[in-house]
């Protein structure tokens, strides 16, 4: 049984201005691979940007060439244009944390892959992390848990497109980041009825759908052979 509609199905009002948060890095292992550029952002009601601030960091080893060309950055542009990785770790941190200090939610695609690499990246540098990082909203686990039945991939490609989403760079982290923020918003008015209407059950609400998505697909994986049933894939959110 669905909740009570929203009035006059209005998108709630924590759609109102969002927070973005994205990274493009060296790998995708979010314990030992590095930041290479990043984007934390601000959108208004209409998917407009409000505020935004890039970050191209050295990230102090070498970029793989198949990560290079996802987003386009390598070594040696690195090396030459970036900055100490500890400054970008540090202002990423105090950007992220001044938004939710004041109780803007941050939408990040999969937001443990980013929560939880810019952890890890603070802890390394000796800079106090993001612990517990509320409120975040994440369109791949909202989108999963309204529309589960939908086939095909979720990336933040084919889900923008799917919600008349412009993303002209993928794997360009302030796209990118903008594009989540107005998939987040379009959620937000598609779901109007049915979503919760304060941030902080939403967010709590998604650490529930992550954990079930998460067990879902671990069963799906060990039915074709992909996975052992005593390797489930961690279905902890919005921080591994």
């Amino acid at each position: 049984m669905q909740p009570e509609p929203l009035p006059l199905f209005r998108s709630p009002e924590w759609a109102q201005v969002v927070g973005v948060f994205d990274l493009e890095t060296t790998g995708v292992d979010v314990t030992s691979d590095r930041i290479v550029t990043a984007h934390v952002g601000l959108l208004d009601q209409q998917g407009g940007v409000l505020a935004a601030r890039d970050w191209l960091a050295d990230p102090g080893v070498e970029i793989p060439t198949g990560a290079a060309a996802i987003h386009g950055i390598t070594t040696a542009r690195a090396r030459a244009d970036g900055r100490p990785a500890h400054l970008v770790v540090t202002e990423v941190v105090d950007a992220l944390r001044a938004l939710f200090t004041a109780g803007i939610p941050v939408v990040a695609y999969n937001a443990p892959f980013d929560f939880s690499l810019l952890k890890n990246e603070a802890v390394r540098h000796g800079i106090p992390p993001i612990e517990n990082p509320s409120p975040v909203i994440d369109p791949l686990v909202v989108d999963k848990a309204y529309d589960r039945w939908r086939r095909g991939k979720r990336t933040l490609s084919v889900v923008a497109e799917h919600y008349r989403v412009r993303l002209d760079d993928a794997h360009e982290a302030s796209a990118d980041a903008v594009a989540a923020g107005r998939v987040a918003q379009a959620l937000a008015e598609r779901y109007a009825a049915w979503l919760p209407p304060t941030i902080e059950e939403l967010h709590t609400r998604q650490i529930s759908w992550a954990r079930a998505q998460a067990a879902s697909l671990t069963e799906y994986f060990v039915s074709i052979g992909r996975l052992d049933p005593d390797e489930p894939l961690d279905g902890s959110w919005p921080i591994r």
